[in-house]
């Protein structure tokens, strides 16, 4: 398993900016204070289970001791959905990127309870995490649920899926790996979906062309529940790498 630097303490980590190397920032930091749970996972935990920008380009193989299939989930959240997908597929590994530190300190203690050895944290913008830290053809899924919509039309250029962060992914699949978005706007849906069907290099999983019905594999929010007893839909989108 790679060293990792410890960050700073998970007070200092909550307040300070999230650089990104970009211009246009597609998530807003929230700030939050953690919980005394969530601190003192992430004080525990974060040693063994988190990776900085300062290890460089990891080799997967050696973070978790084993060469199986690699899922990367941009912006878990708090991070439930990530350990019962961790929990459920042991024979898998994950990672998953959160720029939230609650989140962060909820993911350590869910992985702390349940007993998980194969998930990996990383704590800085997903960009990043792509250019600088992970090798190409590495991974087997990459997962983007429930993104900011930035729903305002002047604002639709800081969504993070567009054409130029689609193709930085496509790198990072081997041939044949899985790009899942979920999204419960139907405008942003509409954009996911026009951009992964002009996108180089992917296909869409579905022959009609259009959404998916969700995997069994992807766990359903309390969020998504609430918003399915409002009448809200869901869109999911799988396409593939096809070179």
């Amino acid at each position: 398993m790679t060293d990792h630097k410890e960050p700073q303490d998970p007070k200092e980590a909550a307040d300070s900016p999230v650089t990104t190397r970009r211009g246009v920032r597609s998530f807003v930091l929230r700030q939050g204070r953690m919980t005394e749970g969530q601190k003192k996972a992430f004080e525990r935990s974060w040693p063994k289970y988190g990776l900085t920008r300062e290890d460089g380009m990891i080799d997967p193989r050696e973070v978790f001791g084993r060469d199986n299939m690699l899922n990367l989930e941009i912006g878990f959240g708090m991070g439930r959905s990530l350990a019962d997908m961790a929990e459920a597929a042991p024979e898998q590994d994950f990672i998953g990127v959160e720029v939230h530190q609650p989140g962060v300190g909820a993911l350590l203690k869910e992985i702390e309870d349940r007993g998980l050895e194969n998930v990996r944290i990383y704590s800085i913008d997903a960009n990043d995490v792509i250019d600088l830290c992970l090798p190409d053809a590495c991974l087997d899924r990459v997962m983007v649920f429930f993104p900011d919509p930035w729903h305002k039309k002047k604002h639709h250029k800081r969504r993070l899926i567009q054409h130029e962060f689609v193709q930085r992914v496509r790198h990072k699949l081997r041939v044949g790996g899985i790009l899942h978005l979920a999204t419960d706007w139907e405008n942003y849906a509409e954009h996911m979906l026009e951009v992964m069907s002009e996108s180089e290099g992917f296909a869409n999983t579905q022959e009609t062309g259009g959404y998916s019905p969700r995997p069994d594999d992807r766990p359903i929010t309390k969020f998504e529940k609430r918003g399915e007893t409002l009448g809200h839909g869901v869109w999911d989108l799988l396409f593939y790498r096809t070179n």
